[in-house]
């Protein structure tokens, strides 16, 4: 019989949050359910497979003390502060429950009087605003499904921090996203993140069930701690940007995609691929497709078509504009 456990961080260091986040994923047995929350203090948390050295404005954060987190799921760059209450479910293979999930989100939310429903794109909206952003990631048999609750967030501080690519405002504008987003307190003026999470037990206990408290171990603790010298390194969060020949750069309808390639004999030799797409796997695939191919452009879209994948196919069709 499996278990439901919950834990809720006392820390506000974006990268112990997301080193227990990962760590929880790796850990979680087949048939347990975890339930996290945390607080992540002035942090912009990027998305696993963006660059940051063109994404962000690494000085402004470092004036303004604000950390740079690189999250283990993809998608794009937000900012938390500590009116952002941030969840993780993860789950065991036989556990792990998308649409119960979300219905645990959502009853909590409704139990505050506040009406909301699920978008269908990874958003949950109240009023048709969004008030929280989903991601996803899977390692082994293991699913974790994580998110932010806006609650009294500064919604305006993110683009302090961003190089905005001028192709994104085109097709989104900074002013009509922002109105599509919403703190939950514009419907509670009272509500605090201390008095959502103190609404959480009893909604997680109404759809899960019986629970307890995640029973760490001294032994855990210290290898907390190995994943956390991971998520504050210099090379988890900054990377580097490769030297590359040939560079294709362009914006379609699933996010950016940024590929470097250097080529040795004709051949590529490398592929490092950035993107803000939520599938945390479509950097990897594309780098894969590339190695090895010539500078070829109709190759390359016939080799991005035959995975059969509506991403690499809208890529394809860039790639092969690119004749022209």
């Amino acid at each position: 019989m499996g278990k439901n456990y919950l834990y809720i961080s006392d820390s506000y260091d974006g990268w112990r949050n997301l080193a227990t986040d990962e760590w929880f994923l790796d850990h979680i047995g087949p048939e347990d359910v975890v339930l996290y929350f945390y607080i992540n203090r002035n942090a912009v948390i990027i998305g696993k497979n963006q660059n940051p050295w063109k994404e962000c404005d690494l000085s402004a954060m470092e004036r303004d003390g604000v950390q740079l987190v690189r999250r283990i799921s993809g998608g794009g760059a937000v900012f938390h502060d500590c009116g952002n209450l941030n969840f993780s479910f993860n789950a065991g293979k036989n556990r792990y429950d998308k649409d119960r999930q979300h219905r645990f989100i959502l009853e909590t939310v409704q139990s505050l009087g506040i009406p909301c429903e699920f978008s269908g794109r990874n958003d949950l909206l109240a009023a048709g605003k969004k008030f929280s952003g989903n991601a996803y990631c899977a390692r082994g048999d293991a699913k974790q499904h994580h998110g932010t609750l806006l609650v009294s967030a500064d919604l305006s501080r993110l683009q302090n921090y961003l190089t905005v690519d001028p192709r994104k405002m085109q097709s989104k504008g900074v002013a009509s996203v922002r109105s599509r987003v919403c703190n939950l307190n514009e419907f509670v003026p009272s509500l605090t993140v201390e008095e959502l999470l103190r609404v959480i037990p009893q909604a997680y206990g109404r759809v899960y069930g019986d629970f307890e408290p995640y029973p760490f171990t001294e032994q855990d603790r210290q290898e907390i701690e190995k994943y956390y010298k991971k998520h504050s390194s210099d090379e988890w969060r900054l990377g580097t940007t490769p030297p590359f020949d040939y560079e294709v750069d362009c914006r379609l309808s699933f996010g950016g995609v940024q590929i470097l390639l250097s080529f040795e004999e004709g051949r590529v030799r490398s592929s490092k691929t950035y993107t803000d797409a939520n599938d945390d796997t479509l950097a990897e695939r594309i780098d894969r497709i590339f190695k090895g191919q010539v500078l070829d452009f109709s190759s390359w879209a016939e080799s991005l078509r035959a995975e059969q994948d509506q991403q690499l196919s809208e890529l394809a069709d860039y790639i092969e504009s690119l004749r022209s």
